[in-house]
């Protein structure tokens, strides 16, 4: 589950293309990928047709998710953190990505991480 600040800007669009580009290797292993943003479900929906996203977008406009996993602090935060957290079956963290993340790199880093869990 990976955490964007907001849908259809240049950072989050390259990440987003990035798990889109490497989409067969997550279902390879299993993995789930799923994005989650504060963008009502309309910009959500358009953003993903204009870039062929075919993972789910999740919008999260009252905050649950992202005060859950500490993508916001507050319920009245505008946008989430960049944050990726990879969860079992059971929704259990396996690992979380904090901080500065490069969003050309990211989801190749993430895959990588999958596949040494995961790996078949």
């Amino acid at each position: 589950m990976w955490f964007f600040p907001s849908a259809d800007t240049p950072g989050c669009t390259i990440e987003g293309c990035g798990y889109r580009e490497l989409q067969s290797h997550f279902d390879a292993l299993g993995v789930q990928i799923v994005g989650v943003g504060f963008n009502p479900p309309e910009d959500m929906q358009a953003w993903a047709v204009d870039q062929s996203f075919t993972y789910e977008l999740w919008t999260d406009t009252d905050r649950t998710l992202a005060m859950t996993y500490g993508a916001a602090k507050r319920v009245d935060q505008p946008s989430p953190s960049r944050i990726t957290m990879l969860l079992d079956a059971e929704g259990r963290l396996l690992l979380e990505y904090v901080g500065a993340i490069d969003t050309g790199t990211h989801p190749g880093d993430v895959l990588a991480d999958c596949e040494a869990l995961f790996g078949r």
